[in-house]
């Protein structure tokens, strides 16, 4: 199987503009995040899919591999589907470019899952544990099966806790995908779902159209970078 890294990587982010280009020590967020995909070797090309002069001259300049965009995007599942259409590739993993800490290991499990051909789309998640970030809208909260498929996606809090007798486990999804490239091009043909367009999160359109994402815990420690004060955790964990 082919396999490829995609980041899709915007300038104009809402509630943290140009966050991309911040520097955390002595590289910029979006550097940071290439440089890690590239450092775990699981993948035969790692290229940033952006809509930004700025973050392409920064890539390429320090010898990476980005392309432009052609139009505008919803998502940036929709931004890395245009790249990849005509590309000769099996498995296609889109890792944020707001997750400058990337490891190897987690990467390598969701791309273990492809193994079974009944996997369409895959996703990472880890244990919540403090409840400011449970409650937290920035963290997108996600249930699963027993069999680790997901159920829902959501800024608020799920599971609800009502029963006090019982300990539920909080999962927060960290936005790193793996696709079947058919599942990727199905996406972006699909109109925008009504959960999706109510809670921003992509990966709704798949659940309401009946797709599950398998879904895979790791020990995943990083900082996803959304608020000037992510980037404040980002910078004492780099150091």
């Amino acid at each position: 199987m082919k396999k490829i890294a995609m980041i899709p990587a915007r300038y104009a982010a809402t509630r943290f503009p140009a966050k991309l280009m911040q520097r955390l020590g002595s590289k910029t967020v979006i550097q940071h995040t290439y440089d890690n995909t590239v450092a775990t070797g699981l993948f035969d090309d790692v290229v940033v899919v952006t809509d930004s002069d700025i973050i392409y001259n920064e890539i390429t300049i320090n010898g990476g591999k980005a392309i432009m965009s052609k139009k505008e995007h919803e998502s940036g599942s929709d931004r890395i589907a245009e790249a990849v259409a005509d590309m000769n590739v099996d498995i296609v993993v889109n890792v944020q470019g707001d997750e400058p800490f990337v490891q190897k290991e987690p990467l390598e499990k969701l791309l273990q899952v492809f193994d079974d051909n009944s996997v369409q789309v895959a996703s990472l998640m880890q244990v919540l544990k403090e409840q400011k970030f449970i409650e937290d809208p920035n963290y997108v909260k996600v249930a699963v099966d027993k069999n680790m498929n997901s159920l829902m996606f959501s800024r608020s809090v799920i599971p609800y806790h009502r029963d006090k007798t019982v300990t539920p486990v909080y999962y927060e999804h960290i936005g790193v995908y793996g696709f079947r490239k058919q599942a990727l091009l199905n996406f972006t043909n699909w109109e925008i779902t009504p959960l999706e367009a109510a809670e921003k999160i992509e990966c709704l359109r798949y659940l309401e159209k009946g797709i599950p994402l398998k879904m895979i815990v790791t020990e995943y420690m990083g900082v996803e970078i959304d608020t000037p004060e992510d980037l404040e955790r980002a910078t004492k964990l780099l150091n």
